[in-house]
This record gives structure tokens, C-alpha cells and sequence, in this order.
């Protein structure tokens, strides 16, 4: 496409309810050194984008208007930047865009800053909302060394970043223990981890699930249960939270960098690829719109269950004939 051409997007141009969200055309991106640009097959809805839409996230008061949202995206790669290696155009992959831009997925074509080879195990819906929670989730199981012989409690196991989470423990052969809603108990022991409900009583509850223990435990759901999580695994050096920014009040580590920017994310996605082909790795996924109907995605994603993700389809030049909303 020439610089100028215009793309098909979902944007907004004041902050508000998902009604502010419109389609239309915007100028068309181009990949820059160590980028890719595909044509977009899916876009995950992300928390960020629901907050970065409202107007109630920090970073919004920085965001140039119009603005297409969306930070997860998979897709066939159309252009290479310079210093790209092993990939070309045609590869199917998955990943995010620059966290600088705080959007830009939810279009006809995406610049992504990392990512990897997408695998056939992996549908695009489930390649398209995958990227940050792996990278977020890798991150956290790093900064806590989680691994083989290591007994971790996740906090919100039910929720994109939780679920992910929990999947990637366990291949890395740890023992899991999920806390969620009654009615989530059956998806959360799908994914591989023990079940035990949220809320007060959580010590005793894990205390006579686990005698041994557990070593260590990460919260991805800010519900406000890290002194609960000290006591239950000992030490607050023991709990990490990525939700929670009362953390270092009582010695709790806290992990909210960039996306991509340590190499537990850009590995993550690899492993997750490699563990979708093997059978042990998927992104739940709860519902999936067409682009033009984004406003509603934005309404679902932030109502619950929060179980699975929201997905937007791509525009019909690129993605396959969408059914509209399922789960």
C-alpha cells in the first residue's frame, strides 16, 4: 500500500462508553527496524483497551486522537522491517504491538514489535488475544522462578492473564493451585491447576487443600487478598502481584513493565506455540465479534464472566466468514 492509503479501523476520537467506537478509514502503517506488519486475521480486547477508552487509565491523557485501540493481534505478515530475521511475508505469526502506541491492533493491518510463528493448533481467535497475557504471565512466573517441584497458588485463575498463567506453570512442572468463583472450579481443574474458592477464609481453605504448603503465590486479580497470600506462603518475597499496586506497602513485589521488555516475554510466545502443538497450551476465548462491531466486544469484555477472551474478527479482505458473537 502507499503511504497514504487508507485501512479499515475501529478508533475513537473522544474517550466515553464503548459507544465512542467507530470504523472507518485511517492511514495505514508501515513496519520500522526489528517490526513486522501483517494483515490483521484478529485482535484481542484487552483490559487496557477498555481503560485507555474510558478515559480512566493514566496513560490516556497522552493519547493522540483518533485512536485505534488494541494491543494483541495475529495475522499474515505483509511487510518486514529492516533487521528482521527469520520471518517473510506470508508467515502466519501472533504477538503485540510497541507498548508506546497503546493500540493499533484492531485494523485492517498492524505493526507488531514482537512476536512469533503462529501455530496450525492455534485458531486465529485464540493467536489474536494471546500475546500480552503470555507475555504477562511469563514475566510473573520468572520474577517468582516457578518451577518443577515448586507448589504456586494463582490468584484470579479464571481471567486471561490467570489462565495463561496457570497453563504455563504447569509445563514448567509445577504444582498449581487456582482460586476462582464455584462456578469457574470446573474450567480452572481443566487448565490444570486444584480449584479452591476466593475470598475470606482463603489461608484455611489452602492450609487443608495443601498441609504441605505452598511456596509461592501470584496475584493477577487485585481483589485485595495479598496480606492472605503472605500468610500463605510465608514471606512476602514469596507473592507477586501484577494488580494490586498496594504491594510495596507490605514487602510484595509488584510486575507491570513493558510488554516485551525482558526476554521472559519474547521466549514466552515461542514456548506457547510450541505447548499449543503439543496439546497443552490455549487461550480460552468467550466471544468473538467482527471489527464493525467493536463497541459491543468493548460492552462483553467488560462484564462477566470473566472467563476467556474477547476477540474481534478480521475485516472480511483478510479474515475468514464471521459468525458473530459465540462463547
Amino acid at each position: 500500500m502507499f503511504p497514504d492509503a487508507k485501512m479499515f479501523a475501529v478508533g475513537f476520537d473522544r474517550f466515553g462508553p464503548p459507544e465512542v467506537l467507530t470504523v472507518g478509514g485511517f492511514p495505514a502503517p508501515h513496519a520500522g527496524p526489528e517490526e513486522v506488519r501483517i494483515a490483521v486475521r484478529a485482535a484481542g480486547v484487552a483490559p487496557v483497551d477498555l481503560a485507555l477508552r474510558a478515559g480512566t487509565s493514566p496513560s490516556s491523557a497522552r493519547l493522540p486522537l483518533p485512536h485505534i485501540p488494541g494491543v494483541d493481534a495475529a495475522g499474515v505478515i505483509d511487510e518486514v522491517g529492516a533487521d528482521v530475521t527469520g520471518f517473510a511475508a506470508g508467515d502466519e505469526v501472533f504477538g503485540a504491538v510497541d507498548v508506546s502506541r497503546l493500540g493499533g491492533a484492531a485494523a485492517e493491518f498492524a505493526v507488531l514489535a514482537f512476536w512469533a510463528a503462529k501455530p496450525p493448533s492455534m485458531s486465529w481467535e485464540e493467536a489474536g488475544a494471546a500475546a500480552t497475557s503470555v507475555e504477562t504471565a511469563t514475566r510473573a512466573l520468572d520474577r517468582l522462578d516457578v518451577g518443577a517441584g515448586r507448589t504456586l497458588l494463582v490468584e484470579g485463575a479464571s481471567g486471561g492473564v490467570g489462565s495463561v498463567a496457570v497453563q504455563l506453570a504447569v509445563a514448567r512442572g509445577a504444582r498449581v493451585i487456582g482460586t476462582g468463583r464455584p462456578e469457574n472450579h470446573a474450567f480452572i481443574a481443566g487448565l490444570g491447576a486444584v480449584p479452591v474458592a476466593y475470598g475470606p477464609g482463603l489461608a484455611e481453605r489452602v492450609r487443608d487443600l495443601v498441609p504441605g504448603g505452598i511456596d509461592l503465590a501470584l496475584d493477577v486479580a487485585g481483589a485485595g487478598s495479598l496480606r492472605d497470600l503472605i500468610t500463605i506462603t510465608g514471606a512476602p518475597a514469596s507473592v507477586l502481584t501484577i494488580a494490586d499496586f498496594t504491594g510495596p506497602e507490605l514487602g510484595v513485589g509488584i510486575s507491570r513493565g513493558e510488554l516485551g521488555g525482558e526476554p521472559g516475554g519474547r521466549h514466552g510466545l515461542a514456548l506457547a506455540a510450541a505447548l499449543s502443538s503439543q496439546g497443552r497450551f490455549r487461550v480460552p476465548v468467550r466471544a468473538v465479534f467482527p471489527m464493525d462491531r467493536a463497541a459491543e466486544a468493548h460492552a462483553a469484555a467488560a462484564r462477566g464472566p470473566r472467563r476467556g477472551k474477547v476477540v474481534l474478527a478480521a475485516p472480511p479482505a483478510h479474515g475468514e466468514p464471521v459468525q458473530g458473537e459465540r462463547g
